[in-house]
């Protein structure tokens, strides 16, 4: 089992986190990336406490953002609950095993109902992470803004490449605010190596987060992620790349699809890990997380 990997829980998307839990630490994988709605299910306190008991590292939580919308008392609602969500990352990751990190991965958020301008969606995704930079120091959390594929520009995220994430996170503290690397949603970009090697210098990869691209496509393109070494993404490059900057700590596999969602959480963990030995491992330097 390779001591950086970590499952993401959204791969295992049915299981409780009770369940999540225990089948990621049973199979031998020492990290796990957390959503918040399993964690409200039963929780903060009771959560960190379950973290806790099963000797995990935390590797990021999942997620913030959402930041799209005209100033009015919907964007008041999703800053402050993105507060709330700082305060969960930070309480977990300190009930985390040694060598957890305190990362809030952040969705910028889709264009607002009649819009067209992505520009000024963006303007409003950089302002409201503007606002949540003090809590956010205040905490030691590290915003990760996560670029997502083109096709989800309308509907879920207007920040498209790793370039648009790191422009926005420039005027911040790296330390802060930085961007998540995510095959998924990078990989088709010819800028991406130079975009990498880009966020290293300037010391904003939060995360590295790996899944496939198959096509067809599901019917639901969110449900389009697959185990790595099933499609067709370059994981050695983009590995390589990410490695080159002297990221050295966990990986997580984060897969949105239906099959592996109706499959047993366990085979399903095995087999990711099984995906990730194959397709990840090989290009890695590092061996142990930081």
């Amino acid at each position: 089992m390779d001591p950086r990997l970590s499952i993401n829980q959204a791969t295992i998307k049915y299981a409780d986190l009770a369940t999540a839990l225990r089948v990621t630490a049973e199979a031998g994988v020492q990290g796990i990336g957390l959503w918040r709605e399993p964690v409200n299910e039963v929780g903060l306190a009771t959560a960190a406490s379950m973290l806790a008991d099963s000797g995990l590292r935390f590797t990021t939580h999942c997620r913030g953002g959402f930041f799209t919308v005209p100033e009015g008392p919907a964007r008041r609602a999703s800053i402050d609950d993105n507060r709330i969500a700082i305060e969960e990352t930070a309480t977990l990751a300190a009930a985390g095993a040694p060598g957890s990190t305190a990362i809030l991965v952040l969705v910028a958020g889709g264009l607002p109902e009649g819009s067209r301008d992505l520009v000024g969606a963006r303007e409003r995704v950089r302002d409201a992470i503007g606002e949540l930079v003090p809590d956010a120091a205040a905490a030691s959390v590290t915003l990760a803004i996560e670029p997502l594929h083109p096709m989800y520009a309308s509907d879920r995220c207007v920040v498209s490449t790793l370039g648009q994430a790191l422009d926005i996170a420039a005027d911040f503290d790296p330390a802060v605010v930085g961007a998540t690397v995510d095959t998924f949603h990078i990989w088709w970009d010819p800028d991406v190596l130079s975009s990498i090697e880009r966020a290293g210098r300037e010391g904003r990869i939060a995360t590295y987060q790996v899944c496939d691209w198959k096509t067809p496509l599901a019917a639901d393109a969110l449900l389009s992620r697959h185990y790595p070494g099933d499609g067709v993404i370059d994981f050695a490059s983009l590995t390589a790349a990410v490695e080159a900057t002297g990221y050295d700590r966990d990986i997580e596999v984060e897969i949105f699809n239906q099959d592996v969602w109706d499959t047993d959480p366990r085979t399903v963990v095995d087999r990711t890990a099984a995906g990730f030995a194959a397709s990840v491992s090989p290009h890695l330097r590092a061996r142990v997380a930081g």
